[in-house]
Order: structure tokens, then sequence, then C-alpha cells
């Protein structure tokens, strides 16, 4: 199981429930791992909105109604 025990932020806990591995996001987006990593696991990072339009992007492959408020407070 995904994520368990683990300080997760929206991103991250979509991820889990999703069954979609950080790995999985930095391959589909293009972003980097470090930004990955921060975004699943820090609540109160907001990345810039080149790297959320390239994570919704990917993730809108899986779930196609996700939007910015789904994971980032803007």
């Amino acid at each position: 199981m995904f994520g368990v025990g683990k300080k997760r932020s929206n991103l991250g806990k979509w991820l889990d429930r999703n069954g979609y591995s950080q790995e999985d996001l930095v391959n589909a987006s293009g972003v980097s791992r470090n930004t990955i990593s921060k975004a699943c696991t820090d609540p109160d990072y907001e990345p810039s909105t080149k790297v959320m339009k390239k994570i919704l992007k990917a993730v809108r492959k899986i779930d196609p109604n996700i939007s910015m408020d789904d994971f980032w407070d803007i």
C-alpha cells in the first residue's frame, strides 16, 4: 500500500489513492524528481505555475476532471 505513515500533500494523497508512484509522475510530467518529491510531501509547497501545469497535464491522463484547486490553494 502506498503512502502508509508518510507525510503527504494533497497531490501525494491523490497519487497514493490512485496507485500512481512519484516516479510515474516524474516520467509522465517531465518535472524533476526533487520537485515532485517536495510537491508530494510538503503540504505548504506551491510549485510555479509552469510546474503545476505540467503536473496537471500528466494527472489528467488518469483523472480528466482534476484541477489545480484539488492540490494547491491558489
